[in-house]
């Protein structure tokens, strides 16, 4: 499929000091829509100005909410060059959510053609900033005009693109999470390891009560036992511990398995990966709050971290559950989690050499 460009006639002001750039808060000068329909599949695809769109007010996303998105970034190199990072397994995810929301799969080669198509005609919208980027955001909606659950037959698939700085305003200083024992977010067999709405919409109730009592963010557990932790709200979590199976001082990564409820995040896939080249232990299995609490009493609790496209990876400095609140490595951040910090935005800005063959520069797509 060709892509029909209509470019703007009145480009915005762009920031003038990138260094206060808010997440989410403004949109570059265009944006890709796409159109699905039964007897058509996907067609018409565009780039056009950045603007609203027209929705019935029976289409089905807004009664249903049959909707999924992705989210990624673009990194702008020393060099001037703009990269993205795995972009393939966002739209590959993105398709995964697809098949359990009951929504037609897009071609991958495709979408990353669009998007990079994109991206090159709002290039000036990549800050050159550091710790600044270019976040990206294609998602689907179900537009078909009908009042009844069932599968919609018509869909938008959109891509819309805002600058961002760092995700939390205090940059790598940890912060501060509380496990959520009241509500739940998702349990196996649901929704929780697809990036669709309904998710973070279950969330928001014990992210506002985690909020309320000063912490950040929350920390999920599995809604069947509701003892095992699972996800942060915006990031996958690990653990640093050190290894009781092996030589003294010897260190284990420990992150919560893939049991069907959690989200298979990118960030996630990499640190795994990382660790495992730097020779490190790593369990991905279920894990107890009461476990971490103990491997604290003990001593070996060494780190937490977490990792998410938004976050790259975010200490954490102090964790709360039932009343009781424990300070992880003396509220700083640690070793690994430093390392894994520099080594992932390192590759991604393009100020260390990917030797995982993870970047990919638009202009070569």
């Amino acid at each position: 499929m060709k892509i029909e460009l209509n470019k703007t006639t009145a480009l915005k002001k762009k920031p003038a000091d990138e260094t206060q750039l808010q997440f989410g808060r403004i949109f570059t000068d265009h944006m890709f829509i796409m159109e699905y329909e039964e007897s058509r599949g996907w067609h018409s695809p565009r780039i056009q100005p950045f603007g609203d769109i027209t929705l019935s007010p029976a289409a089905m996303v807004l009664h249903y909410s049959q909707e999924i998105f992705e989210g990624l970034k673009a990194y702008r190199r020393p060099d001037g060059e703009i990269q993205l990072f795995r972009p393939k397994e966002n739209f590959k995810r993105l398709n995964v959510s697809a098949e359990r929301s009951v929504i037609p799969n897009i071609d991958v080669d495709f979408a990353l053609k669009a998007l990079c198509e994109l991206i090159r005609i709002d290039e000036d919208w990549v800050p050159r900033s550091e710790g600044a980027s270019l976040y990206l955001r294609p998602y689907i909606i179900a537009t078909d005009p009908f009042l009844g659950v069932r599968p919609s037959n018509k869909y938008l698939f959109m891509i819309i693109m805002s600058p961002v700085g760092a995700y939390y305003p205090n940059g790598l200083n940890p912060v501060s999470i509380a496990v959520e024992e009241e509500y739940v977010r998702a349990i196996k067999g649901g929704m929780g390891f697809a990036k669709a709405g309904g998710n973070y919409a279950a969330s928001l109730m014990g992210q506002k009560k985690a909020q309320s009592e000063g912490y950040e963010q929350v920390l999920w557990l599995d809604g069947v036992e509701r003892k095992y932790i699972e996800e942060v709200g915006s990031m996958n979590v690990f653990l640093i511990v050190e290894n009781s199976n092996g030589r003294a001082g010897e260190l284990e990564v420990i992150t919560p398995e893939l049991s069907g409820s959690i989200l298979p995040g990118i960030t996630r896939m990499s640190v795994i990966e990382l660790c495992r080249k730097w020779g490190l232990k790593v369990t991905e299995r279920k894990i107890s709050a009461d476990e971490v609490f103990q491997l604290y009493d003990t001593g070996k609790l060494k780190e937490i971290f977490g990792t998410g496209t938004a976050v790259a990876i975010s200490p954490v400095g102090t964790l709360k559950k039932s009343g009781r609140v424990i300070t992880i490595n003396d509220g700083k951040i640690g070793e690994v989690s430093q390392k894994l910090y520099s080594t992932l935005t390192g590759i991604q800005y393009g100020k260390i050499p990917d030797d995982m063959g993870w970047t990919k520069a638009i202009r070569g797509l």
